[in-house]
């Protein structure tokens, strides 16, 4: 006999996201203003940093972004995080030097396991390692390493690792060439 999903099954109940209810409430209150009228990414950093999150130098980051746990998020120098990206990490996400999330881009360290009727909750760490380009609209899956300077195309899905200086496009993400730079 098959079975059949049962979301009533569903506990997440091992899942702890690092940080008590009165900081992840306190934070939820804090997001609206990141996500909305705070001008500036040096009062949206200072905010973050403030919530627990490492924020490198000269980090960029435009309005309307979520980012569900703070602590549970790095940011190395000279990055730029674009409008309405979306950093859902139930896990830990490291995102490194000189790095660029486009408008629109996703980062979901969580996910469910459809082969359980319970639907369980998944989690994995994703890592941007430094000069990673993730493109408008992209989605970066839980568990992805992206190495050194790879770029995922915009509207594309990173279901694999990306391999260093390698541009991937497609749903899931395919290689397509090197990564050239010129000085």
């Amino acid at each position: 006999m098959k079975k059949n999903t049962n979301l009533q099954a569903f506990d997440n109940s091992w899942y702890h996201p690092g940080r008590g209810v009165f900081a992840r409430s306190l934070w939820f209150v804090f997001e609206v203003i990141l996500e909305s009228w705070l001008p500036g990414s040096m009062w949206r950093r200072m905010l973050l940093n403030a919530f627990g999150a490492e924020i490198g130098k000269r980090v960029v980051i435009k309005p309307r972004v979520r980012i569900k746990y703070p602590w549970r998020l790095t940011i190395g120098e000279n990055s730029w995080i674009g409008e309405g990206v979306w950093i859902d990490n139930l896990g830990d996400v490291n995102i490194g030097a000189n790095c660029c999330l486009s408008q629109g881009a996703m980062l979901l360290c969580g996910n469910h396991n459809y082969k359980k009727s319970g639907f369980d909750l998944m989690v994995g760490d994703i890592t941007l390692e430094e000069g990673v380009w993730i493109g408008a609209r992209a989605l970066v899956c839980p568990g992805i390493h992206c190495g050194s300077h790879s770029i995922l195309y915009a509207q594309s899905t990173a279901t694999k690792n990306l391999e260093a200086r390698k541009i991937y496009s497609g749903n899931p993400a395919q290689f397509v060439r090197e990564r050239e730079m010129e000085s």
